[in-house]
């Protein structure tokens, strides 16, 4: 019985499973995007969701609860001087999953983990650009 047992296991012993979230949650923090499984995704959303509401007390002890956990310095800066303020306002709910389809290599369903407002933008197309610019010219 898993009687209040939360969090997936995900085929890894403790301090395994625990420096992968770390790593990831990092990564996450600092580039604001990250692509992943499903899974795992699913398994650092509440761990990156916590880290940002620690940002947002911004005190000397939730700095120190945030550099336990996130192994770089930098991340923690950013952390506590960005992302903080920038959902001050936010009661909850800082992170998006948007699932991207299977890996073509072991078929892991995959999922993008992004922060709310970082939104994907299209890049324009070169060749429409180019015969813009000609047009212009002309």
């Amino acid at each position: 019985m898993r009687h209040l047992v939360k969090g997936k296991k995900l085929r890894r012993n403790t301090a395994q499973r625990r420096a992968l979230l770390r790593n990831l949650v990092t990564s996450f923090l600092e580039k604001e995007r990250v692509r992943t499984t499903l899974a795992k995704a699913k398994a650092a959303r509440p761990l990156a969701e916590k880290m940002i509401t620690l940002a947002k007390k911004d005190t000397l002890h939730a700095r120190r609860q945030a550099l336990r956990f996130i192994y770089r310095k930098p991340v923690v800066k950013k952390l506590f001087e960005e992302l903080g303020p920038r959902f001050s306002e936010r009661p909850g709910g800082y992170t998006r999953i948007v699932k991207v389809g299977a890996r073509s290599g072991d078929g892991a369903e995959m999922a993008i983990l992004e922060l709310i407002g970082t939104e994907f933008k299209k890049k324009a197309k070169k060749k429409k650009d180019i015969k813009k610019k000609l047009k212009e010219k002309k």
